[in-house]
């Protein structure tokens, strides 16, 4: 299965793509969709809507696993990262794949082991489960490889089997 881990954003989308067999994740590439912070956001989404179709028609994911908005303090900041979400989400249903949602506490859990980990040691692993000589750059990159893992490790759970099937839903 290939699954594409997204980070969402509006100046920086990482992305991670990974396939999973037999309980083994490896990664086939990482990377970010920028946007330039001088043009307006309808074109901004625009485009990272077309990137992620473009992505998607050049790998053939199997599933897209994206993380859920998590609200701090700015909340101006996170209604554009919703927009950006809006336009990710579309691409993913507009081409057909299954998409699956993680909070922050969930892909820390199911990478580290641990909810509150920290940022560097999330990297770490993330490195360390894929067999990387260096950790992801950028860290948004990383991220959705974290996210990804995220979901390669719910959707193989013992939990998650059905009838011998595996059965992920939303969470």
């Amino acid at each position: 299965m290939i699954i594409l881990g997204i980070d969402p954003g509006v100046a920086t989308v990482g992305f991670g793509l990974i396939r999973t067999s037999c309980g083994r994740q490896d990664m086939i590439r990482c990377g970010v969709i920028s946007t330039p912070p001088d043009r307006k956001l309808s074109d901004r989404l625009a485009q990272i809507h077309n990137d992620l179709i473009e992505l998607i028609d050049m790998f053939s994911p199997d599933v897209i696993a994206i993380e859920e908005l998590f609200f701090n303090t700015n909340h101006k900041t996170g209604i554009a990262v919703a927009h950006a979400r809006g336009v990710i989400l579309l691409a993913g249903v507009e081409k057909g794949i299954p998409m699956y949602e993680y909070t922050p506490l969930q892909v820390k859990q199911a990478v580290a082991g641990y909810g509150r980990a920290d940022k560097k040691q999330v990297m770490d692993m993330v490195k360390r489960l894929l067999r990387l000589n260096d950790v992801a750059k950028p860290d948004d990159a990383s991220d959705a490889l974290a996210i990804a893992i995220c979901h390669a490790r719910f959707a193989g759970s013992i939990m998650n089997q059905h009838n011998g099937e595996a059965k992920c839903s939303t969470i």
